[in-house]
């Protein structure tokens, strides 16, 4: 299992894998399964554990329609200032929760704030987990700063095997709701597949191959 955090991964395919973070919302949640629906695509939801407990039925909800749920931590602390332990307890508690709501371990993990070293990442790996990372994270859309702006830089990094971050937890996530939602129809309307960062790994191997 490698320790190293994945922004991309190398395919032929058109596949693109959509991330979403801090979730469940009630408000907002709901609006990109609806969003994913109208493009018969899957994404991947990195849910913080406590959200889970607050909005279990949505966790639920996105499992069932094919998405995927990682693992966001419990309670979205930056990982290097705790300690072993508590990192331990972290990644722990969440895995159990959401195999209790979906019935399956989480694959991936990507820690808050993109605040990682090589010691978090091997024991991230010794739960047998892919770290995750994003290629997009300078379109910062948890400072809302403009759908347009979401989008156009969201754009310059849509390419095979891109991993792409958006928020759809905590404030007003109204500006990513419509630049997802204009990424989505756009790049399926190019010919890309919208997939889970799990497929996307499946990819790779299978190229490797």
């Amino acid at each position: 299992m490698s320790a190293e955090v994945v922004h991309q991964v190398e395919t032929p395919h058109r596949r693109i894998a959509f991330t979403f973070d801090d979730g469940p919302n009630p408000v907002y949640t709901p609006q990109v399964l609806e969003i994913f629906r109208e493009v018969s695509g899957q994404a991947t939801f990195y849910m913080i554990g406590e959200q889970m407990e607050k909005h279990p039925d949505i966790v639920k909800a996105a499992f069932a329609e094919g998405h995927e749920i990682g693992n966001h931590t419990y309670t979205h602390p930056p990982m290097t200032e705790r300690s072993t332990s508590e990192q331990r307890l972290e990644i722990e508690r969440t895995n159990a929760l959401i195999e209790q709501l979906t019935g399956r371990a989480p694959a991936t993990f990507r820690p808050p704030y993109f605040n990682t070293d090589s010691t978090l990442e091997q024991l991230v790996a010794s739960y047998g987990h892919r770290s995750i990372g994003a290629l997009n994270g300078d379109a910062r859309d948890w400072e809302q700063p403009g759908a347009s702006h979401i989008v156009e830089v969201s754009r310059l990094h849509a390419k095979n095997g891109s991993i792409l971050i958006f928020h759809d937890g905590y404030g007003d996530r109204s500006q990513t709701i419509e630049a997802v939602r204009t990424l989505a129809h756009e790049l399926t309307a190019a010919g890309y597949q919208l997939v889970t960062v799990s497929k996307l790994l499946e990819d790779a191997l299978s190229t490797a191959e």
